[in-house]
C-alpha cells in the first residue's frame, strides 16, 4: 500500500508542483497528504486545553511517548522520532486561542505555550518514505473559530523571515510575533520557536547529510499560517543546505490544512519563486478560516479544494466548527474527495470513527460517541489513601 510513496516521493512533496496529481486526486498524493495531515492532528490529541490544569498549554506526553500515546503507532509504517519540542509566546497581545493562559495559581508556564514538534523518519520509517524526512509539525488554534474575526493584525515587514531577499514583502505581524518572540521570564522561550526549530533543523540536516531528506512543515489553522513562515524562511536562509555540503539542498514541502491568510502579494511572489519549496493548501470550500484576513493579504500555494458538505457520513450541512475542524473538514474529506467529477467516495480504509475524535459531525447512525477523545476521567487519578488528584502531564526532558 504505501510502495507507491517511497517510490513517488519527490513528486508526492511537489516537486513538479503537483501537476496532473490533484484532480482527480492521486491515490498516493491522498495517503500522504493524510499522513501529514494526522501528524499534526498529534498536536492536538496531546495538547493539554483544560485551563483548571497547572500544565495548560503544554504537552500531556512525553516526547518519548507522544506517538504512542496518540495512536500513530500501530499499524503505521511511517515512523518518526520526534526529537524537539516546540515553544512559543508573543510579544504583542494575541487572542486567548493563540496563547492559552492557565488558570492554576502554580502553573508551569504562564507566558509560553507547546507549539508543535521536530520529528525524524527512523530507519524503518525511511524505507516506507523512501528518503530521511525531517518534520515540523505545528498546533493551531483548540477554541471554536470565533477566534478568526480577531485575526485582521496589521502587516508588518517580512525582514525576520526573509532577510536580504524580504524587499517589500509583508506578513501577518500576529503570527510573525509567535513564531520570533522570545520571553526571558520563561523557561521555555529564552529563545524564539522560529530559533528552537532552526537550530534543530541545522543540526539534523547536518547529521544526515549523506542520506537523501527532505524537510516537511505540516499545520492546520494558526499552525498552517505558521508552517508557511516557518518553510520560507528554512529555504531563505540555508537551512535546508548541510554546512559542508551547501550546494547540496534538499527538497523543502510545507502542507497546510484551513490556512489563514499570512502574507502579502509580494510575500507570495518571493515564495513562489524559490525552486526548493514546494506549499499544498488544502481548503475545505465550506471552512470560513482560509478568507481571513479579508484585506492586504493573499492565499499562497497550489490549492487543493475539497468539500465536506459532499460526504455521505456526515451531518448535512455541517456548521463553522466542523468545516474548519481537521479531522471532518479536512482529513476525512481528503480520503474521499472525487473533485470536479463532484460526489465522495472513501478511497482510502480511513477509520470513520475518527471523525468525531473532537467532533459531532459524524451522523448518529454509526453510533460513534462524540467527542470521544479524551483521558480517563479528565486526568484525575485515584491515590491510596482513596482521594482524587489530577496527574495530566508526563515529564520531558527538552
Amino acid at each position: 500500500m504505501m510502495e507507491g510513496i517511497s517510490h513517488r516521493w519527490r513528486l508526492l512533496s511537489g516537486q513538479e508542483n503537483w501537476k496532473n496529481l490533484l484532480d482527480p486526486l492521486d491515490i498516493d498524493v491522498r495517503r500522504y497528504i493524510i499522513h501529514y495531515g494526522e501528524m499534526v492532528q498529534a498536536t492536538y490529541d496531546t495538547f493539554n486545553s483544560e485551563k483548571l490544569s497547572r500544565y495548560a498549554g503544554s504537552s500531556r506526553y512525553a516526547r518519548r511517548n507522544l506517538l504512542a500515546r496518540v495512536g500513530l503507532e500501530k499499524g503505521n509504517p511511517l515512523k518518526y522520532e520526534i526529537v524537539k519540542y516546540i515553544y512559543a509566546t508573543s510579544s504583542i497581545s494575541v487572542p486567548d486561542a493563540f496563547i492559552m493562559k492557565p488558570l492554576a495559581s502554580e502553573a508551569w508556564c504562564t507566558e509560553s505555550n507547546w507549539m508543535g514538534y521536530v520529528g525524524v523518519s527512523t530507519d524503518e520509517g525511511k524505507v516506507a518514505l523512501g528518503r530521511r524526512d525531517i518534520l515540523i509539525a505545528w498546533r493551531g488554534t483548540v477554541q471554536p473559530i470565533e477566534w478568526v474575526k480577531d485575526f485582521d493584525f496589521p502587516l508588518v515587514p517580512a525582514t525576520k523571515i526573509l532577510g536580504k531577499i524580504s524587499g517589500v514583502a509583508n506578513v501577518h505581524s500576529g503570527v510573525l510575533s509567535i513564531y520570533t518572540s522570545t520571553d526571558k521570564q520563561s523557561k521555555y522561550n529564552k529563545t524564539s520557536a522560529q530559533d528552537q526549530v532552526l537550530s534543530e533543523v541545522r543540526r539534523q540536516v547536518d547529521r544526515f547529510k549523506n542520506e537523501e531528506m527532505s524537510i516537511t512543515v505540516a499545520g492546520h489553522s494558526l499552525g498552517a499560517a505558521l508552517s508557511t513562515l516557518c518553510a520560507a524562511d528554512i529555504v531563505a536562509n540555508g537551512y535546508n543546505r548541510p554546512s559542508e555540503q551547501p550546494n547540496n539542498p534538499c527538497l523543502v514541502t510545507a502542507f497546510k490544512f484551513g490556512s489563514p491568510k499570512v502574507g502579502d502579494s509580494n510575500f507570495k511572489e518571493i515564495l513562489h519563486s524559490m525552486n526548493k519549496l514546494h506549499i499544498l493548501n488544502v481548503r475545505n470550500a465550506a471552512d470560513l478560516v482560509p478568507l481571513y484576513p479579508p484585506v492586504g493579504y493573499t492565499k499562497i500555494g497550489i490549492e487543493l479544494l475539497v468539500d465536506s458538505r459532499t460526504s455521505p457520513f456526515l451531518k448535512y450541512p455541517g456548521d463553522v466548527v466542523s468545516w474548519h475542524i481537521l479531522e471532518p473538514g479536512y482529513l476525512h474529506s481528503v480520503a474521499g474527495t472525487k473533485g470536479s467529477e463532484g460526489g465522495f467516495h472513501l478511497e482510502v480504509n480511513r477509520d470513520i470513527s475518527l471523525v468525531n475524535k473532537r467532533s459531532d459531525a459524524l451522523k448518529d447512525q454509526y453510533s460513534v460517541p462524540t467527542f470521544w477523545w479524551c483521558q480517563q476521567n479528565k486526568g484525575m487519578v485515584q491515590q491510596e489513601n482513596g482521594h482524587w488528584e489530577l496527574h495530566d502531564h508526563e515529564k520531558d526532558d527538552n
